[in-house]
């Protein structure tokens, strides 16, 4: 289904064509487009689910440095001292990192998330050499968690850019797996991510990156992108969305997601940043990138 327009003076020039859904807290269909009870890769959109699941493993992580487990960063100062002390409290280095370099491994996005994942086997006992491995404990755990909140099947797990095991699920489980987080007890580690992602948006991706930008607008909201154009998020009353654009194109995942938030009751003046993007003419704004309205 077309979620989004490409506009220049009027003329729609390009479209986009993708898959979206909203959740109530009960996990409840509210609006569809696309498929959205087929399988697809959240990709780095799984990142709350993953810090929660080492959280229930034994990570010793909140505020800032449980939001930086869940992140994809955009390598800022503090996001690169953060990693450091993650890895220091574990008693690690940069050199146990696996992700990919870019250009060194503890600069490029995951480098949070897989910090975390060391501390979490340190934690354990368990081999750190073999983390990434589908079949570590540390990754069997994570498995068991994503399952338990999207409610849904994992029916593959592929590779991620980074290296870590990325595992695929439906859309509407993805949207599910939100909600959980957003309403989770106090107390229980989905909360803990979900109010350290609350707190320090900065951390989950960057001071000017669109899911911060959200974080920031919409009071108590949590968000995540991942890679090819896959947006989710959740409301503090376990209201979820979660948008994957068809061509992968991320010029249109945040405002797809946008309306699908306004959809469902968030005030447009929320949104007024991210419901559209600006299409360019010699340098001067001459259309937008805009929203379909699923119904």
């Amino acid at each position: 289904m077309r979620l989004a327009e490409v506009v220049r003076n009027g003329f729609v020039e390009s479209v986009h064509e993708g898959h979206a859904v909203a959740v109530d807290r009960d996990g409840a269909v509210l609006l569809a487009a696309g498929e959205i009870d087929v399988p697809m890769l959240p990709r780095s959109a799984n990142k709350l689910v993953q810090a929660a699941a080492m959280v229930r493993a034994g990570l010793d992580l909140d505020g800032e440095l449980l939001a930086l487990a869940a992140s994809s960063h955009s390598g800022e100062p503090f996001h690169l001292e953060g990693v450091r002390v993650i890895l220091a409290r574990a008693g690690l280095d940069e050199s146990a990192l696996q992700n990919t370099p870019a250009p060194t491994a503890i600069a490029q996005g995951c480098s949070g998330k897989h910090a975390a994942m060391l501390a979490t086997c340190v934690t354990n006992g368990w081999p750190t050499d073999s983390y990434l491995n589908p079949q570590h404990p540390l990754q069997q755990a994570i498995s068991v968690v994503l399952e338990e909140l999207s409610r849904d099947r994992i029916t593959a797990t592929v590779v991620d850019g980074c290296g870590a095991p990325a595992m695929a699920i439906t859309l509407t489980g993805l949207a599910r797996s939100f909600s959980a987080l957003a309403i989770a007890d106090p107390g229980s580690a989905e909360h803990k991510v979900a109010a350290a992602v609350r707190a320090h948006p900065q951390f989950v991706a960057g001071t000017t990156r669109s899911v911060t930008r959200l974080m920031l607008a919409v009071p108590g909201i949590i968000a995540k992108d991942g890679a090819e154009a896959v947006y989710a998020a959740a409301l503090p009353d376990g209201r979820a969305a979660a948008v994957k654009i068809g061509d992968g194109s991320d010029r249109a995942g945040m405002v797809a997601l946008a309306e699908v938030l306004r959809q469902i009751g968030v005030p447009a003046g929320d949104l007024v940043t991210l419901a559209t993007k600006p299409v360019l003419g010699h340098g001067v704004a001459v259309g937008e990138v805009r929203a379909v309205p699923l119904r």
